[in-house]
């Protein structure tokens, strides 16, 4: 490649999924996962059994939850690991169905701490919450600036001006409706 070349940035080779922090963190979330399911599985339901009607109500909403985050969290582990072992593009794991991030508040365990919730229970749900948000950041960081960076979209620049326009009264979408009148 040419000095003046320009580097694609989907073609490149990905420093994260190749780095330490990769293998720390999806060997981390991975671990996490898996220590959960044991745990619902086991001691949790045991201890579910017992808890009062509010805790219960508590405990198997955030259990489906924790679930669901963690599952959606191991998924984009092993999405980036398939790109890193060359079994899945960049540009494919750049999709937008791909994509992970939050759209709801985090559950929020040191809430739950006095209202009869196992303590194990709230430090898997801490401790999944802290891994879903550090692989939101991760997902916008590889993701969101190099979506911006790789190809501008040409319709979202059209809007833009139009807005501009708009806004400075240079254009007046209801002008052809007033004409008519």
């Amino acid at each position: 490649m040419a000095e003046s070349d320009p580097v694609d940035p989907v073609a490149a080779p990905e420093p994260f999924t190749g780095g330490k922090l990769f293998d720390t963190v999806f060997t981390r979330g991975m671990a996490l996962v898996e220590e959960t399911a044991s745990y619902l599985d086991g001691p949790g339901r045991d201890q579910a059994k017992g808890l009062a009607r509010d805790a219960s109500l508590t405990y198997s909403a955030w259990s489906m939850e924790l679930t669901t985050r963690l599952m959606q969290a191991a998924s984009w582990l092993v999405m980036q690991k398939a790109v890193r072992d060359g079994e899945m593009r960049r540009e494919e794991a750049s999709a937008r169905k791909y994509r992970i991030r939050r759209d709801e508040p985090p559950l929020n365990p040191e809430a739950q701490r006095s209202r009869g919730l196992p303590p194990r229970f709230l430090d898997l749900v801490g401790r999944a919450e802290a891994l879903y948000e550090q692989i939101c950041r991760l997902d916008e960081a590889l993701y969101q600036g190099a979506r911006a960076k790789v190809a501008p979209n040409p319709v979202s620049d059209q809007i833009a001006q139009l807005q501009k326009a708009a806004e400075t009264g240079a254009f007046d979408p209801l002008m052809i409706w007033r004409r008519t009148k």
